[in-house]
């Protein structure tokens, strides 16, 4: 990972003026003066300056613009001082190039056209080249642009599970009862659309990191219904490839919820980093996974609608379990809540950085 060829040259992404922060650092398990932090939806809702940039138009099209995806995001690292941006965007942009209608309705997120049956992947296609996500790829050079050098921005997409899950389900409603009625009635059609996410998703992961992308997290927001046999067959292989073609020096994390059981798995099938929700402690998840594995997380992100003497103490029991361990990034187990305080956001940044303070 500290060289572009044999004869040892630096790569020209190791000599980015970010390749030394704390958060590349900490992905790289190496010594950081205190903790990293970043937050999951550190740009949203509760945010009144997004709220009035997105204005009431549909969240699709406001995905759609570039200059204001990148400002909002920019605004949120400066008001909250974090030790990494993340490219705005949505898991499901992906989903519309490939033949499925999105729509963003007041209830969610909503397929217009579900997979339900092994003759509706007819209506499917490969992605036919990263230009039909160019608005994506502009909103990772315009907020790489805009953001201190120092600083990184990962890009991120959705794992081929839960893009399927989303194909097939029909709406965000987490029932889950299409998606494994289609994976175990159909296991071949299932695996027909798996591969299609696959490369899908390989492509849009590559083309972010050209476009300015210093890491990269897969989302398989959805997986944690499964349990490991099911994973082992039906997720794992195309997660893996999902891994295997970032490139080594690029830090990727992975990041699930709802079941710790996978989290072998999970390690099997790849990331630098792995994401943890709340529902594990960061000490059992290290005796899990060994020490060669960075983890990020996991604050429940209800904790910050908590008194400040909360949150606090909260932050510090989970400091006290990365105390004296190399490869740590403090996050929540999922995104900030919409009615989050942002008061308490900015002080819960402040508190990890104070806290954790010298003592990695």
């Amino acid at each position: 990972m500290s060289s572009d060829s044999a004869s040892g040259e630096i790569s020209p992404f190791e000599r980015a003026p970010w390749w030394q922060s704390r958060f590349m650092r900490a992905c790289r398990r190496e010594p950081v003066d205190c903790v990293p932090v970043w937050l999951m939806r550190q740009a949203g809702r509760y945010m009144p300056e997004y709220r009035q940039i997105r204005g009431s138009g549909s969240f699709l099209e406001f995905c759609k613009q570039p200059k204001l995806c990148a400002e909002v995001m920019l605004i949120a690292v400066e008001k909250l001082r974090v030790d990494a941006a993340i490219l705005f965007t949505d898991l499901l942009v992906l989903l519309e190039p490939l033949g499925l209608q999105v729509v963003f309705a007041a209830d969610g997120p909503m397929i217009a056209n579900p997979i339900r049956k092994p003759e509706d992947l007819k209506k499917l296609r490969p992605l036919r080249g990263v230009g039909t996500v160019e608005y994506v790829l502009e909103a990772v050079r315009l907020t790489r642009a805009g953001l201190p050098d120092p600083l990184p921005l990962i890009g991120f997409a959705g794992a081929p599970f839960t893009l399927a899950s989303y194909a097939v389900e029909g709406s965000g409603k987490r029932s889950y009862t299409q998606t494994k009625r289609f994976m175990y009635s159909h296991p071949q059609a299932w695996h027909v659309l798996m591969e299609l996410l696959t490369e899908a998703v390989c492509e849009f992961l590559r083309a972010q990191i050209e476009a300015g992308a210093c890491a990269v997290q897969l989302f398989d927001s959805w997986v944690g219904c499964l349990g490991p046999e099911d994973y082992r067959q039906f997720v794992l292989p195309y997660s893996r490839r999902c891994f295997e073609a970032i490139p080594p020096q690029v830090p990727a994390i992975h990041f699930a919820t709802g079941n710790p059981a996978l989290l072998p798995l999970m390690a099997e099938a790849g990331g630098s980093v792995i994401g943890l929700d709340w529902r594990i402690g960061l000490a059992e998840a290290w005796e899990i996974l060994g020490p060669h594995k960075a983890l990020q997380g996991n604050l429940d992100p209800a904790v910050l609608l908590a008194p400040p003497a909360v949150i606090q103490g909260k932050v510090a029991e989970i400091l006290l379990q990365c105390r004296g361990r190399r490869g740590y990034i403090f996050n929540l187990g999922h995104g900030v809540l919409p009615e989050t305080p942002v008061e308490n956001v900015q002080q819960l940044v402040a508190w990890v950085h104070e806290l954790s303070a010298n003592q990695s």
